[in-house]
């Protein structure tokens, strides 16, 4: 899901005039589809003043592994960071710290990520169409990241080809893995009607995959 603006100014509304810090992680700020990102720190000087911004490369430009991080914040909270940080990690490589200065600064980097942006859109698409499909299943279409979440709760309470009682998506994740498919179970988020399906994965894969589960769904007994 993606903020806009009026909820956003809704949430800081209610943030205003409060001794509270702001955390927020903006790592898929680039991967947003048919929308624009808003941080809630654009929305008033009080609430830049007292939000933590948190970002990275691994996501909008495919830096998984390098571990380069970075946080915008007051000056007083980035010194007690920095005190903190420089005692449990340190020394990113010169090479990931040079490949993320050309990422953040350069045209490059917007090149890449609009590409991935392109890349994504029709991997979702293709993603929400099939499940939207598929019998007892069904998705929204995400505005951002590289997920979808799945909607399992017809299966809930229904019983395998074994005979088994499907429970909930640890069962039912579980069940898949029988059918070659791994997925994160919705209850991890503290929503167990879904599961968490990536689509930062490529458009075969994804269509092997989503094939594997309507065979999972189609041997559910009614």
């Amino acid at each position: 899901a993606v903020y806009s603006e009026k909820e956003l100014a809704q949430l800081g509304k209610v943030l205003s005039g409060r001794d509270i810090y702001i955390i927020s992680d903006e790592i898929y700020e680039k991967l947003v589809y048919g929308c624009k990102h808003i941080s809630i720190a654009q929305l008033s000087r009080e609430l830049y003043d007292k939000t933590v911004l948190v970002n990275g490369l691994s996501k909008c430009y495919s830096m998984t592994g390098w571990r380069i991080g970075y946080i915008a914040a007051p000056a007083e909270i980035a010194s007690a960071v920095s005190a903190v940080q420089s005692h449990m990690t340190s020394n990113a490589n010169s090479i990931a710290q040079y490949a993320s200065e050309v990422a953040l600064s350069s045209a490059k980097g917007n090149e890449f990520t609009d590409s991935m942006v392109s890349i994504f859109r029709q991997r979702r698409d293709y993603m929400v169409d099939k499940i939207n499909s598929i019998k007892n299943l069904s998705c929204f279409k995400p505005d951002g990241a590289f997920y979808v979440m799945l909607n399992i709760s017809k299966l809930k309470g229904k019983k395998t080809v074994k005979g088994e009682v499907l429970k909930g998506s640890l069962d039912i994740t579980e069940k898949l893995l029988d059918y070659g498919v791994a997925a994160v179970p919705g209850i991890a988020f503290g929503a167990d009607d879904y599961l968490r399906l990536s689509y930062a994965i490529s458009l075969e894969d994804i269509k092997e995959g989503l094939n594997k589960i309507e065979k999972f769904a189609n041997d559910i007994k009614d």
